[in-house]
């Protein structure tokens, strides 16, 4: 009898469905038929290859509000959000395919000398729960074009609907050239460890530096995000309601289970009162509860553990002296309330750590060069944003992560890169020189 592994809906605990677990033993042969079908579909013009991805995500659209209820079900967030997901990875597959492969044609860098691009051989990716479609497609596609096969290992949470969405791809796609496997830790180590060329892995610091020291084993290339620790900083001449609105809405998105979510607001102490309570207003008009329910705009936390991590920041910080605006330690599984907190300081977990759920933290400063100092204070470098007006723009350029921002969020439409520093990140994807990074550059010269 083969092993299941169940998913469940995190607003109630009810299982929605099972796949059946790949034991272990078995990866060194997906290895060696994805091996197979990469010789051949490397060989295949470059843009025929994304002709061909493309043709094979545009399987999945009329399909996309079944798949969008399966992704609510699963991952717990409202079905305009899992809609909006699974059209955004649609769109990866049709569009991105063609910038990649744009990004791949052979560049001419001199006279007689080009730069080639070739295919690695077999890249695993290893997607989180987050965003189980969004954060899978953007490795995935690359990959593909690149003209690799994929072995592909969703989170233990949400297996189902990447089976489901896989499972229109391969339509098209050649057989074994995009495999999916199913599994826990134990499953993505195996595989982090088999003769696979490249790892694309989205997920937590811890994970990533296992994936580092086993590939190193082999030397295998890496593209990795692990997490964010995100800041905001808000100046005395920003546009508060602007910034309010944002702070809540950062905090909160997906239930606050977001990499580029906003962890932590530094505020100047002129505007902090007035900046605290329209961020309190604001939060209050949220209301908690399961994906189905009218109204609803923050979700359940996808599981016990990670709902257990925040209730664990919130008695550290209200421990240590943290001022509680709205909600409070008291939360019931599987939700969190909004919680807006004040008085944050840099001995709280809450600050130092990435919690992961819908709390709006709060800090005041006296100084903008603390500001910054405090904001750049982590080993996390995902995002970061600036609410202000004169001078936003040089308090921007002073802080260390892989993407900034002035009075917006973070991260661009289309093909824009995704790029963490300092520890949030190892390569990156997205843009030319992200998609270049799954292939192997050559450099030919002809005399």
């Amino acid at each position: 009898m083969t092993a299941q592994l169940y998913s469940y809906n995190p607003s109630n605990g009810e299982p929605i469905g099972s796949v059946t677990i790949t034991p272990i033993a078995d990866i060194p042969s997906h290895v060696s038929e994805a091996k197979q079908a990469q010789k051949k579909w490397s060989l295949q013009p470059l843009q025929e290859r994304a002709r061909i991805v493309s043709q094979a995500f545009a399987q999945a659209q009329p399909h996309q509000n079944q798949l969008a209820q399966l992704l609510s079900r699963e991952m717990g967030k409202d079905i305009r959000r899992a809609s909006g997901e699974v059209m955004g990875a649609i769109y990866v597959g049709e569009a991105i395919s063609q910038a990649a492969a744009n990004a791949l044609e052979p560049r001419n860098i001199g006279r007689n000398t080009h730069i080639h691009y070739q295919a690695l051989g077999v890249a695993a990716v290893i997607s989180p729960w987050n965003y189980p479609l969004a954060m899978a497609c953007n490795l995935l596609v690359p990959a593909l074009i690149a003209g690799n096969a994929v072995i592909f290992k969703p989170s233990e949470e949400t297996p189902l609907i990447a089976q489901a969405f896989i499972e229109y791809i391969n339509e098209i796609l050649p057989e074994n050239l995009l495999q999916i496997v199913f599994g826990d830790a134990q499953l993505g180590k195996a595989i982090v460890e088999s003769p696979v060329n490249l790892i694309a892995f989205t997920g937590s610091k811890a994970a990533g530096i296992d994936i580092m020291q086993r590939g190193a084993q082999s030397l295998k290339r890496l593209v990795m995000e692990l997490g964010g620790n995100d800041p905001m900083i808000v100046m005395h001449d920003a546009d508060l309601d602007a910034a309010a609105g944002f702070a809540v809405a950062s905090s909160v998105e997906n239930a606050g289970q977001m990499c580029t979510s906003t962890e932590r607001i530094y505020v100047d102490q002129r505007i902090a009162k007035q900046f605290e309570a329209k961020v309190t207003q604001i939060a209050m008009r949220y209301q908690v509860g399961p994906w189905d329910k009218m109204g609803v705009n923050i979700g359940p936390l996808i599981n016990l553990k990670q709902h257990q991590q925040v209730v664990t920041h919130l008695e550290d910080a209200k421990q240590k002296g943290a001022r509680f605006l709205l909600g409070s330690t008291e939360q019931q599984a599987p939700y969190i309330q909004p919680t807006v907190i004040a008085d944050i300081t840099a001995d709280m977990l809450i600050e130092r750590e990435e919690t992961f759920g819908p709390v709006i933290a709060i800090a005041q400063f006296n100084d903008i060069d603390d500001a910054i100092a405090r904001a750049n204070d982590s080993e996390f470098g995902l995002g970061a944003v600036v609410f202000g007006a004169q001078g936003a723009n040089d308090v921007a350029n002073q802080l260390e992560a892989g993407m900034v921002a002035v009075n917006s969020g973070v991260g661009a439409g289309g093909d824009a890169p995704w790029i963490g520093a300092k520890q949030s990140g190892y390569g990156f994807h997205g843009s030319a020189e992200g998609h270049r990074q799954f292939a192997q550059a050559q450099l030919i010269t002809v005399s």
